[in-house]
């Protein structure tokens, strides 16, 4: 048996959900972060379980023919890229594979029984995030003012001139910013006393539009020198939108409940496909739009509207895919939790002279099932839809919900997921209760990192 701290030479024979390589030793599973199929590896156990254990990487001895070298300097060290090491061909194989095998295993369907297309990946897999949310803080030892990321699974910050992740206006918003700080002597935040003002730096930009936007989180309601921190930020083309994010709770939640605008708009506008949004600092917006047009444009090809069908879409944003379905459908029915989204979900309807959709605000699994209790007696399209899309988030539809569903009987279930595990579950459950799984495919949403979106087809039987 395994003892901590040993030290022994492995190969890696598979892949673990979150990035990890596997190697089995005697039959024993070790996972081991940041290697990959292939690869022999000098390793160290940290940690052993009855059933399995985890090794730290210490030497590559003979690298696997899809390890190469990662362009960021930190990405063993930061906790957004776990698959930088690994050639993006092998990445989307891994993804295609994940989905694929949670179906399998947790979903119970059967791989002969569905059509599983092939995984959408990226042309260009670098530069495509339109937001980061940066961290704050002073070097270890000095007042020197520092952002990054935080390391994998700590609250440590690890300094970054440059996210090859992000499109570079993020990083040029971010280095004025901290030049503001610097001159105008602005303390970033200190979560171990609670001191300090500037917490985190978020920027998005719009990949179509090019407007940029800049929100300080701060500890308190006011900057110093307002003025000066608009006229250095102004320089950069583009700069669109300027707020302060107030935030002076102890928590780990980046954004406060509050946002003060001191120049421009309170948004940025940007499209997916011809449809316009405007985003706030507070929206809801998927991250990569070029892959996003792609998955959504999958979910409106898996819907097969003509014009006459009467939509709900669940988890619906600020009416991203909700647009979408109206361009194509008689009638959309959206929800979602944050009223801030609905609103936004509401005058991105009107920005785009939708009128055909109508929005709830509200926990899906409580509204979409008090709505059907209250009007399932008048048989109508709203409580016998046509097609329902749900884009739940990582945790997946609550039980009732899918009950609901069930109940109201649609003739297709369009499932946008974020996690294959919860999609698995949710697809077994439904199964089970009058739909069949018709297709799956895979979509490449965060390269170099191990997430994966997947979109899926189930029809009533």
């Amino acid at each position: 048996m395994l003892q901590k701290n040993d030290e022994l030479t492995v190969k890696i024979e598979d892949m673990g959900s979150s990035g990890e390589g596997i190697a089995k030793v005697d039959g024993y599973p070790l996972f081991i972060k940041d290697a990959i199929v292939g690869d022999v590896a000098e390793v160290k156990v940290m940690k052993v379980n009855a059933s399995y254990g985890f090794a730290r990487l210490m030497k590559i001895v003979t690298p696997s023919a899809d390890r190469v070298q990662a362009c960021c300097p930190i990405a063993r060290k930061c906790g957004g890229c776990q698959l930088q090491e690994m050639s993006y061909e092998a990445q989307l194989r891994f993804k295609e594979a994940k989905v694929l095998n949670a179906l399998e295993r947790i979903g119970k369907v059967s791989r002969e029984d569905f059509e599983y297309l092939p995984i959408i990946g990226m042309d260009e897999p670098f530069c495509y995030r339109n937001k980061s949310q940066f961290p704050v803080g002073y070097r270890k030892g000095t007042k020197e003012i520092i952002s990054g990321f935080y390391a994998g699974r700590t609250h440590d910050i690890m300094e970054t001139k440059k996210c090859y992740l992000g499109h570079p206006k993020l990083d040029e918003a971010l280095d004025a910013v901290k030049s503001y700080m610097r001159e105008c002597h602005v303390t970033p935040y200190d979560e171990a006393t609670g001191k300090g003002l500037v917490r985190h730096i978020l920027v998005r930009v719009g990949f179509k539009t090019g407007q940029i936007m800049v929100c300080l989180i701060i500890n308190g309601r006011k900057i110093p020198q307002p003025e000066r921190l608009i006229a250095i930020l102004k320089k950069i083309e583009g700069m669109t939108s300027i707020s302060l994010n107030v935030n002076t709770e102890k928590t780990n939640v980046i954004l406060g409940k509050e946002t003060l605008h001191i120049f421009g708009d309170g948004f940025i506008t940007d499209y997916i496909g011809d449809i316009k949004f405007q985003i706030s600092p507070q929206s809801f917006y998927q991250v990569n739009p070029q892959q996003t047009e792609k998955l959504y444009g999958k979910a409106l090809q898996f819907a097969g509207l003509t014009g006459k069908e009467v939509v709900w879409d669940l988890y619906c944003g600020i009416g991203t895919i909700s647009l979408f379905l109206a361009k194509k459908a008689k009638k959309v029915l959206g929800v979602e939790i944050v009223p801030e989204a609905i609103a936004d979900a509401k005058r991105n309807a009107a920005l785009n002279n939708i009128t055909n959709a109508e929005f709830f605000v509200g926990k899906a699994e409580e509204v979409v099932p008090a709505y059907y209790k209250k009007h399932k007696a008048e048989a109508s399209k709203e409580t016998r839809p046509d097609v329902i899309c749900v884009d739940p988030p990582r945790k997946g539809c609550d039980e009732v919900l899918l009950s609901t569903m069930v109940e109201m009987a649609p003739e297709k279930i369009v499932y946008v997921s974020c996690d294959p595990a919860t999609l698995a579950r949710d697809v077994k459950y439904l199964t089970e209760h009058g739909y069949r799984l018709v297709k799956a495919q895979a979509v490449d949403q965060f390269a170099q990192s191990f997430h994966v979106e997947s979109v899926v087809l189930l029809s009533r039987k």
